[in-house]
């Protein structure tokens, strides 16, 4: 017997089967389409290419296990976090979905903000209202798009609209739902205060429950479109961060990870909510019942290097990019990556800030813009890691994962910019395994998250930092704190 995890990234859907004892058996992905960016800091994807993404998974996926889809006891469903998707009275989507890392919405969030006022904000979800989270994006289309807005019935978050398509139910959980800036992560319910406020129809919102709770089972039709067998459990899920932290055992107090993917995010669990006054880090509902998590969040990560290949080395492999990178010096020769290709959340909170390199001169190699690349990324998620330590949390050692911590050369590197060990785990599924160990847990195989996850997840590398190198980067990541406030002017002219 198996359960199945489908995760909803950025680039692709990702379908993994488990067994009992949750070791990971199979798994396949389905590519997306590339997303669509008409302006500057838009970002926006067709639920419809998800939907068919998941079919072409689960099916290959299935394929591989050579089972069927009775073979299959439960389902769980991750996905990219804040995405808007709309669906009208016909259940079709109204337009292209506005993603994570959309940030078009500035004038939005002054108008919550205006509108609402900060500290109720903050009062009803426990975090400030960003650009990157799912209600402005749901106000910029009413602004700008209102015969389209006329036509919203109902509101879904990316993983959530396949669930939609694999079940017929409106339904999220509350780590998911953490990030809309619509949801009151310490009471884990919807804030209508918030809808209320901003004159939004509560009718709109799906229902929301723990990760790890029955949310529908698979209908007629989607066991006729991915194989799998009509009446399948499907649980609640989490976001892709809550869902890579189970998947990275990151359920427990003293447990931290670092996971490197388009985005880069510091992720820590919490036993109550814990806030950081400033907001530079997000206090959300982790999928474990009853308990939250702290997150830092790099916009630009794997994006950074992504961008290098696309654009300055097409066609170029990731493994040889990095080993390149590894024929630099550490510190680049002094030159510095800011990797804020779509503006950033942690620590700077500032959708208008644009990356760049600094330092620059003629004698730089390409080897030097690489690992700067890399090193400017690491910085960026330092930050995070520091914040979340101001917070409280105990930091021994750092869990690496996505497809960053793949590159032992990186893994190296942010031992030596952490200061703490860099661990990786013996499975690196992330997200989509999180996924399927909610689905194992819901559907009975284990009583509870924390139980599943010290009988399933092991250790099995660690990388301590290297003194030298430790040194010359603490220098490196104060003289990179540095360079934001110095050129925020040029952001924001007065």
């Amino acid at each position: 017997m198996y359960w199945l995890g489908i995760d909803v990234g950025t680039g692709g859907t990702r379908a993994l089967l488990i067994d009992d004892r949750g070791k990971v058996r199979h798994a396949c992905t389905a590519p997306h389409e590339d997303m669509r960016m008409e302006r500057p800091l838009w970002a926006e994807q067709r639920p419809e290419n998800w939907w068919d993404a998941a079919q072409l998974a689960v099916r290959g996926v299935l394929a591989q296990a050579g089972a069927s889809g009775a073979d299959v006891r439960g389902i769980g469903l991750s996905g990219q976090m804040h995405g808007l998707v709309i669906l009208d009275a016909s259940d079709q989507v109204i337009r292209p979905a506005l993603i994570w890392c959309d940030q078009r919405s500035q004038a939005q969030v002054d108008a919550i903000n205006a509108t609402v006022g900060k500290p109720t904000v903050l009062a009803c979800t426990a975090n400030p209202v960003l650009t990157g989270f799912t209600l402005p994006k749901l106000l910029w289309v009413r602004d700008h798009e209102p015969a389209q807005f006329a036509r919203v019935r109902k509101v879904l978050l990316p993983k959530d609209y396949v669930r939609f398509r694999l079940t017929g139910e409106y339904a999220s959980d509350v780590s998911d739902a953490s990030g809309t800036a619509l949801f009151d992560v310490v009471r884990r319910q919807w804030s209508y205060e918030m809808a209320d406020r901003l004159g939004l129809d509560r009718g709109i919102l799906p229902a929301v429950g723990e990760s790890s709770v029955v949310s529908g089972k698979v209908s007629r039709a989607a066991a006729a479109a991915t194989g799998l067998a009509e009446g399948t459990p499907v649980v609640a899920g989490a976001g892709d961060q809550a869902a890579s932290a189970v998947g990275n055992g990151i359920v427990e107090p003293g447990l931290v990870s670092c996971t490197i993917g388009t985005s880069g995010v510091v992720f820590a669990h919490m036993a109550s909510p814990a806030y950081d006054p400033p907001g530079r880090v997000h206090t959300f509902c982790h999928a474990v019942p009853g308990a939250w998590h702290v997150m830092g969040v790099t916009q630009g990560a794997g994006l950074s290097l992504q961008w290098f290949r696309n654009q300055i080395a097409p066609g170029a492999e990731y493994d040889a990019l990095t080993a390149e990178a590894s024929q630099a010096p550490a510190g680049s020769n002094g030159l510095f990556w800011l990797p804020y290709l779509m503006g950033e959340r942690t620590p700077h909170l500032d959708a208008a800030v644009r990356g760049g390199w600094v330092g620059l001169t003629a004698s730089h190699t390409r080897a030097d813009l690489i690992r700067s690349l890399l090193e400017g990324v690491s910085y960026s998620q330092k930050d995070c890691l520091e914040i979340i330590e101001q917070m409280g949390a105990a930091v021994e050692s750092v869990r690496v994962s996505g497809g960053g911590a793949r590159s032992a050369f990186w893994r190296q590197m942010l031992a030596d910019v952490f200061g703490r060990r860099a661990v990786m785990l013996e499975t690196q599924e992330g997200s989509a395994y999180g996924a399927a160990l909610l689905a194992l847990v819901g559907t009975g195989g284990y009583a509870t998250v924390g139980e599943l996850c010290r009988d399933a997840i092991r250790e099995i590398e660690s990388v301590a930092p290297r003194p030298p190198e430790q040194e010359l980067y603490a220098r490196g990541h104060r003289a990179y704190q540095s360079l934001y406030p110095a050129l925020r002017g040029f952001y924001h002219p007065a």
